[in-house]
């Protein structure tokens, strides 16, 4: 038989290994050549099939692998070097190595080195996977050129050998073989692998040198290299200097936006090409900018991005189809998710944990270990998924019994995994067994890194082991990058009622070295700022996060608008709602905050109005806020409250809780309509909490109706007998009533119990200080010039009209002791501090825990009159703002 003979049915594509002369371009399917090697011994021309193919088929059927090896056909050097390279290209396409190995044995036998030849044999061993054959037959080159260099060096590369690529790359520079375009993709390859800027950078010189500069793929190259070394300004640049562009090029810098998180930007782009009707987006596209629509939440973009993908047969592309799971796991409903997953012709591992993490996000853990127990196959990614759900809906035992079978079946611990059961116990706040996990990490001699020891403190703190806690902190060595564990710390302190240790932290910290914040504490520091009223340190972290780019991260800009709101600046808040490049549900309800906290119950409704219009969902909180607004409103729209309140189920999905039932008889107390809460009280589908029963009592409070007030105050000592406001409230109920004697064994009761009310406390912010009073209070280093500016003030008010109201005085004392009791509360001392020591003409701003009592809100008007400052007082029912002896609350508050 002669040698092997080409079928038309099942010929390999010839672009694969093209005639000689041969280089990398023709290897890796491209057409021209830019390279001419040196010419080797032929005894005749290439065949004259290769140069027209498609006008000669031979007739004699094309052997098979085995029919080969089994014919006995004697391959030596008079045999034509197509037909190596045919038989080569078999190999490959079959995976046959031992054919493979066949005709190397057959080359070895030539009299004189075959360049041509032994490069198509490299290829083929690298293809088949055999590195170290290639390397064997690389090695034995007495001429190696370029095309041999790049073949070895683009699989070094590839195969985490990158120190050789570079080494082999700097031998061929020597022996003065220059490289050619395939050989700059293959070296900057490397240079990606390994994070090598330093040489990829030389290589971009080299690059521009040499003229490769207008290559695409190896600009594509050059790009990908500073993209992975986080110089996203570079693959701006080059992208915008590219004469040409391929898909390639677009994936990149449309990743690259992704990655600086210009959501908007990265659409964009993605428009700009489908406009190019050359190029066509494909699964790569696709899958970046639906990651990209999850982070942002852009509903509309993702759905558009499924519809093309439906549109252009990409629908059945595995990326897509898990970025596509990942998109409505974070922007969708968990029917999308399980519909595309069903549909999907192919899963694999990262398909079934990925369903996984959809089920636990949307709380469904008995699904998700359902798919978990589904799945064919396994992977430590599975697990630390299954984990870390089990972690995030609280359930803290599944998480530790997952953990130990982890332990018991020797799989690796990773840090992903270690944090989530950290996480865990955390949750379970179980003393005990946060001990018996923090002894596990240290006898195990497990290495600890920023996220562990993150995670421990948080577990610590959330166990009631602050000491362990501080101790861990601050045993971290000063040189060490502890940026997350102060974000941890700082939390700790916020979550434990103790903002001003948060505070205090942060800035001790910061000043001691140049901290890097991350967006979880910036988010958590703006947090701090809001709950004391700290504007001043709030506008320096507002310029912080400008100056570092994070203004575009939702979180750190929802908790701007926050913080703005909390201190009063009201108009703040809402410009920084407005400046945010994306925004998600929390930054609607933190705007509906603002305006509900300001009182200004209209512009939340327009806002209201605007979520609608734009098709955004409201959750629970949404619907408290929008039922609080009606409150404040100017007009009396108690209907329209009573429409919404009747249409959250079946228009929004949210059924009523205890806090819309208690907003909405606020709603009805405050406009005067105490039966009809009552009678909406009476006929909730079930037991009305304590809190719903005070939203009556402040209604009954604020249009004196004692008889349905008694109902509601009887309603709440029987729900929360144990709670200290309902001892306090008892406690008032017989001192109003005269019975001293039963006032005070209540408050023995509470005494012998060890209960304790929250102690009213005002502050002011002077000088990036803390003040802090109580009623009485003369601890201040100042209280000597506080009480007496405080007696000038009263006399000033009492001459311009002020009456103390000494019936709020529940105590058996003279009246002139009562008048004591008014005129030393902490909101009165906290503004007499802070009229001593701010300018004339500057208002003054004051913070307080607890409602303010009837008397300082009649003090106060006539304080802005006497001193002719505006008084700005925030208490737990919102804000207060003195103005010309009037309050724009209305005089309405509770």
């Amino acid at each position: 038989m002669a040698a092997v003979f080409y079928s038309p049915n099942n010929a390999i594509p010839l672009s694969l290994l093209p005639p000689r002369p041969f280089n990398l371009h023709s290897l890796f399917t491209c057409t021209s050549s830019l390279t001419t090697t040196k010419k080797t011994k032929c005894k005749h021309k290439p065949s004259l099939f290769l140069q027209n193919p498609s006008k000669y088929h031979l007739v004699q059927p094309l052997l098979t692998p085995q029919q080969f090896k089994d014919s006995n056909v004697s391959v030596d050097s008079d045999t034509n070097c197509i037909d190596y390279a045919n038989l080569l290209r078999i190999s490959v396409r079959c995976g046959d190595v031992v054919l493979t190995k066949i005709i190397h044995s057959s080359l070895v036998k030539f009299e004189e080195e075959d360049v041509y030849l032994k490069n198509a044999l490299i290829a083929a061993y690298i293809k088949l996977g055999c590195l170290n054959l290639a390397e064997r037959v690389f090695d034995s080159l007495m001429s190696p050129d370029v095309v041999s260099y790049t073949a070895i060096i683009s699989a070094f590369a590839k195969s985490n050998r990158e120190r050789e690529a570079f080494e082999l790359f700097l031998e061929m520079r020597d022996l003065g073989i220059e490289p050619n375009e395939f050989t700059y993709v293959a070296i900057l390859t490397a240079c990606i692998r390994s994070l090598n800027l330093e040489l990829g950078c030389q290589v971009h010189g080299l690059v521009i040198r040499l003229g490769y500069s207008s290559y695409i793929y190896v600009v594509n190259a050059l790009m990908g290299l500073y993209s992975k070394c986080g110089l996203l300004e570079f693959v701006v640049l080059l992208f915008n200097a590219m004469p040409q562009r391929d898909i390639v090029s677009w994936n990149t810098v449309i990743a690259c936006k992704v990655e600086q998180s210009m959501y908007d930007r990265a659409f964009e782009m993605y428009r700009e090409l489908r406009r190019n009707e050359c190029l066509i987006a494909d699964h790569f596209t696709l899958s970046t900018l639906l990651a990209a629509s999850s982070r942002c939440l852009a509903v509309r973009e993702g759905q558009e991005l499924h519809r093309y993908a439906l549109k252009n047969g990409l629908h059945g592309n595995l990326s897509v189809n898990n970025a596509l799971i990942g998109f409505y796991t974070k922007c969708g409903t968990l029917k999308n998710v399980v519909d595309v997953f069903e549909r999907m012709p192919v899963k694999d591992v990262f398909s079934w944990t990925e369903m996984i993490v959809a089920y636990m996000e949307f709380g469904h853990v008995d699904l998700a270990m359902e798919s978990f127990n589904s799945m064919p196959e396994r992977n430590s990614v599975s697990y630390n998924a299954l984990l870390a759900g089990f972690s995030q809906n609280h359930e803290g035992f599944k998480a530790l019994a997952l953990f130990c079978r982890m332990l018991e079946g020797g799989m690796e611990l990773t840090d992903f995994a270690l944090t989530s059961v950290l996480n865990a116990c955390g949750s379970m706040m179980e003393r005990k067994i946060s001990e018996q996990i923090h002894a596990f990490i240290l006898k195990c001699g497990l290495k600890l890194n920023d996220h562990i020891e993150t995670s421990l403190v948080d577990m610590c703190t959330r166990c009631g082991r602050m000491d362990d806690a501080e101790k861990i902190f601050h045993d971290l060595p000063l040189d060490h990058d502890n940026s997350i564990a102060l974000t941890s710390m700082i939390c700790a302190y916020a979550r434990n009622g103790q903002p001003e240790e948060a505070i205090s932290l942060f800035l001790v910290r910061h000043s001691e070295k140049s901290l890097v914040v991350d967006e979880v504490g910036l988010a958590t520091i703006l947090g701090v700022c809001g709950t004391l009223g700290i504007l001043k340190l709030g506008e320096q972290i507002h310029c912080y996060a400008w100056k570092h780019g994070l203004m575009s991260d939702t979180g750190v800009g929802n908790a701007m608008i926050s913080m703005y709101s909390k201190c009063g600046e009201m108009q703040s808040a809402v410009k920084t709602f407005e400046a945010m490049p994306t925004h998600d549900l929390v930054s609607w309800n933190g705007l509906l905050t603002c305006y509900v906290l300001h009182r200004q119950g209209d512009g939340a409704l327009d806002t209201w109005a605007k979520m609608e219009r734009l098709g955004v969902d409201p959750d629970s909180i949404t619907c408290v806020l929008v039922i609080s607004a009606y409150r404040h409103t100017s007009t009396n729209l108690v209907d329209c409250c009573q429409k919404f309140f009747s249409s959250m189920q079946s228009s929004y999905n949210v059924n009523p809780t205890s806090e819309h039932y208690a907003g909405f008889v606020g709603v009805l107390g405050y406009w005067g309509l105490l039966e009809e809460a009552e009678k909406i009280i009476s006929a909730m589908p079930f037991e009305p909490k304590a809190s719903v029963w005070h939203a009556l009592l402040d209604g009954c409070r604020l249009h004196v109706n004692a008889i349905i007030g008694k109902r509601a105050m009887k309603n709440i000592l029987s729900i929360v007998p144990q709670d200290p406001s309902t001892f306090i409230l008892k406690s008032n109920l017989y001192s109003a009533s005269g019975r001293w004697q039963c006032s005070e064994l209540v408050r023995a009761e509470m005494r012998e119990k060890g209960i304790r009310k929250i102690p009213g406390r005002s502050w002011i912010i002077f000088r990036d200080k803390v003040h802090s009073f109580f009623a009485r209070d003369k601890l201040h280093s100042q209280s000597k010039d506080i009480y007496s500016g405080l007696q000038i003030l009263i006399l000033e008010c009492l001459k311009a009209g002020y009456v103390p109201d000494t019936s709020l005085v529940l105590h058996e004392v003279e009246e002139h002791q009562k008048k004591d009791f008014l005129f030393y509360h902490s909101a009165k001392l906290s503004v007499t501090f802070g009229l001593l020591m701010t300018r004339p003409g500057k208002p003054v701003r004051v913070m307080k825990n607890v409602l303010l009592c009837g008397d300082c809100h009649t003090f106060f008007k006539y304080v802005s009159v006497v001193t002719k400052r505006d008084i700005h007082v925030r208490d737990a029912s919102g804000f207060h703002h003195f103005v010309n002896g009037k309050c724009l609350c209305g005089d309405n508050w509770c």
